[in-house]
C-alpha cells in the first residue's frame, strides 16, 4: 500500500482523519472538486450534505482517472463556506465519507472560508494521492 498513516499515541485519538500519512510512488495532486455537474454548474445550491457527496464523487473520477484508488488519498483539505453547517451535519458528511472511502482516514485539514469560485458552492475538497 503506498499510503501508511501515522497515529502518534503522544497525540489525541483520531477520529474521522490521521494526524499524519506517508506516501510512496508517484504523487497525484487531486485539485479542488466542488459539487457541479458536467456542465459546471453547482448542483443543490447550499445543500451541504448533496454538494460534499457530489463533490466527493467528482475528486473520485479524477483520482481514478489518474490511476488511484480511494486508499491511495494521503491527504484531504475540505473547504466550507460555513463551519457550524459542517458541525451540524457531521453524521450524514461521515456517512457519504465512508460510502467512498471506507474506513480510509488521511491526514485532512478542515478550512472555513468567506466563499467559493462557483456561486452556490458551500465546499471544495481536494487532495494528494500516491500510487
Amino acid at each position: 500500500m503506498p499510503v501508511r498513516v501515522v497515529n502518534p499515541e503522544t497525540l489525541t485519538k483520531p477520529v474521522g482523519y490521521a494526524h499524519a500519512a506517508v506516501g510512496t510512488g508517484k504523487a497525484i495532486a487531486l485539485a479542488g472538486k466542488m459539487g457541479c455537474g458536467l456542465d459546471g454548474k453547482v448542483e443543490k445550491p447550499g445543500d451541504l450534505v448533496a454538494q460534499f457527496a457530489k463533490a466527493l464523487d467528482n475528486l473520485m473520477e479524477a483520482l481514478r482517472a489518474a490511476g488511484g484508488a480511494p486508499q491511495d488519498v494521503a491527504s484531504l483539505r475540505i473547504y466550507v463556506t460555513d463551519v457550524k453547517d459542517y458541525r451540524r451535519h457531521l453524521r450524514a458528511l461521515g456517512d457519504e465519507y465512508r460510502t467512498r472511502f471506507g474506513r480510509h482516514f488521511p491526514a485532512m485539514a478542515l478550512l472555513g472560508v468567506r466563499e467559493l469560485f462557483e456561486p452556490g458552492a458551500v465546499v471544495e475538497i481536494e487532495g494528494l494521492a500516491y500510487v
